[in-house]
Formats: C-alpha cells, sequence, structure tokens
C-alpha cells in the first residue's frame, strides 16, 4: 500500500503537515492536494489546534506541480489540472483563514506550486539549501495557488514582477533580503528552529493571535476607515478575554503570562 501524501503528527497543541512523496520531490499531483485539502478541514474543525508546520519530506520542499501528470493528460490536460487545483485552492484558503499561525519548513527545492504554498503560509523559516524559483514560465503558464496574490505583498510589484517573469532562482540569504521568508537557518537546525517557533506561538493568547493574523490579511483590502474599525472590534472582542485578563495581571505582577486560548 502507498504511503499517504500527506503525513500528519501533532504535538500537543501543534499539528505538522509533511508533504510526502519524497520519490518525485513531493511534486503536487491529485492525491497530494485532496489529502492537503482533508488535513486542512480537519484543522479548521478543531479549535485546540494552536499551530500549524508545513514540510516537506526528502531532498525539498516541493518542485512545484506533477509535470508527468500533465503530460499524460494530453489534450485533458485543462480538465484534469481542473481537478487538481480546486482542492490545491480549497486547501489555500482554509489555511489563510485558519486563526491559528501557520509556519512553512523550507529546504531543497521550493518551486512552482511549491513556492506558492509557502508564500501563503503566515511565517517561513529556510534552510541554508533552500532554492525558490516561480517557474510556471518555463512550462508556458501562468501561476496559481494564490502566487499572484501574496508575491506583490511580500517584496512589492516591481520585485513580484522580476521573481514571476524572469524565473531566476533566489537562494536563501536573497530570499530573506528579499522578505519571502522570515529566518535562514542551517540545514541540520530547520526543524529545530521550526519547531521553537511553533511553540512559542502555541504559547502566546491563541485568540488575540488569531485576530491579529486576520486583520493583517485583511487590511490591504480595505480603508484606514475599515480597518480601524476592525481594530477597533476585534480589540473589544479580545478585551473580553480570560487571556486578556492574565496579560494585564501578569504585567502589572512583573511575571511572565500564563494563555490559555480564553
Amino acid at each position: 500500500m502507498a504511503e499517504a501524501p500527506i503525513l500528519t503528527d501533532r504535538e500537543s497543541d501543534i499539528v505538522r503537515l509533511r508533504l510526502n512523496r519524497p520519490a518525485a520531490l513531493n511534486a503536487l499531483d491529485q492525491a497530494m492536494a485532496e489529502a492537503l485539502q482533508a488535513a486542512v478541514e480537519g484543522i479548521a474543525g478543531d479549535p485546540s489546534v494552536r499551530c500549524v508546520v508545513l514540510s516537506g519530506e526528502g531532498r525539498g520542499f516541493m518542485a512545484g506541480g506533477d509535470i508527468r501528470l500533465f503530460h499524460a493528460a494530453g489534450a485533458d490536460a485543462p480538465a484534469a489540472i481542473g481537478r487538481l487545483i480546486e482542492p490545491f485552492h480549497a486547501a489555500l484558503r482554509r489555511l489563510a483563514a485558519l486563526p491559528a499561525p501557520v509556519i512553512a519548513a523550507l529546504h531543497g527545492p521550493v518551486a512552482g506550486a511549491g513556492m506558492s504554498l509557502a508564500m501563503a503560509a503566515d511565517l517561513a523559516v529556510a534552510a541554508e539549501d533552500a532554492r525558490f524559483v516561480l517557474a510556471y514560465l518555463r512550462l508556458g503558464i501562468s501561476p496559481d495557488g494564490g502566487a499572484t496574490w501574496t508575491l506583490p505583498r511580500l517584496v512589492g510589484l516591481r520585485r513580484a514582477m522580476s521573481i514571476a517573469l524572469l524565473g531566476e532562482e533566489i537562494d536563501a540569504r536573497a530570499a530573506l533580503d528579499l522578505g519571502l521568508v522570515n529566518r535562514v537557518v542551517p540545514n541540520a537546525g530547520l526543524e529545530a528552529e521550526t519547531m521553537e517557533l511553533a511553540r512559542r506561538l502555541a504559547a502566546g493568547p491563541s485568540q488575540a493571535i488569531g485576530r491579529t493574523k486576520a486583520l493583517l490579511r485583511a487590511s490591504l483590502d480595505r480603508t484606514l476607515e475599515a480597518q480601524l474599525d476592525a481594530e477597533r472590534d476585534a480589540f473589544l472582542a479580545g478585551a473580553a478575554t480570560e487571556d486578556f485578563a492574565e496579560g494585564v495581571a501578569a504585567f502589572l505582577g512583573r511575571r511572565t503570562p500564563s494563555f490559555v486560548g480564553r
């Protein structure tokens, strides 16, 4: 029996999703797209999840879509790719809407749909061997996976045009300078660094983190007036939580707060 294309494990309130087609550099196929959607749907229905970590098994995060699938489909390629994109995009919508922060742990090739998926995360930690390339134009096709939405928001329009249209490979340090990732670490330290960050977030005030994530993601599509209203509403909702009361008490008592996510 073939192994599951997405491996899911849990450490307390942190869920790890691992892309698991290492022999194909985790290239996205129908089964993986559907498994990713199912895994994210499961997380969305579990309020006890306080952080999500995305990573890839084997030599890289993801080398893009499975080109062999596209070739085998022949004249049916548009329909076959449509069936692949639907669950992939459904998973990305759910990831963006999760109140729990999503961290991408990136190594090796991060290409095509893999780069799209990496950019969809809230935070990204890259190993020194990570290499980024959008790559779609090499196949004579435009990007999917939200890349044309996330990329200009991360790096600005002019740089996004260069990355998308020229298709040049970006190493980990350049990705950090561009704002594509938050941290670069030695290859051997990728998992430890990512999990340390995940534990830090999971121990935080999860409702406030979720509201902050939602406010930031919506901010570029709102007027200042609308954003101020949304901030007020979120602040007032947060002021009724146990975590806010604990945060205030801890600040005044000069101690470290102990948040419970309520």
